[in-house]
């Protein structure tokens, strides 16, 4: 589980994702995550950008015409539970997430999302 701004072009219905989340959150992770795999490249994904601390990569499953994720290399399973320590890397991702949108034309804007907890969308 990490940390994981997402951006989409589209809306999509939060009820629905809300009540996806609640039932992700009642599985037990185990690491490693899917997201761990991705970074260690175990399992493909299509990798937009990467630093040392960060992965950019498209959405298995999208949910717009352009929707890709940002994630810390680091784990962080909820914004809840990062810390002092956190403000560069939090910063850094925003930055990576408004690049990369750059990158991917999307000059008439776009929408970041952070999914935070069960109520908060977050299904990973």
């Amino acid at each position: 589980q990490f940390l994981r701004p997402v951006l989409t072009k589209t809306v999509r219905n939060m009820s629905g994702e809300v009540e996806k989340a609640k039932a992700a959150a009642k599985v037990e992770h185990k690491t490693p995550t899917i997201f761990t795999k991705i970074i260690n490249k175990e399992i493909p994904a299509t990798i937009l950008y990467e630093d040392d601390d960060c992965l950019a990569f498209n959405d298995v499953s999208p949910q717009a015409p352009v929707h890709f994720l940002v994630i810390p290399k680091v784990e962080l399973p909820k914004l809840d539970q990062a810390g002092e320590e956190h403000k560069n890397l939090l910063g850094h991702l925003m930055y990576v997430a408004k690049s990369t949108a750059d990158k991917q034309g999307l000059e008439n804007g776009y929408r970041v999302v952070i999914n935070n907890g069960s109520d908060g969308a977050q299904s990973v």
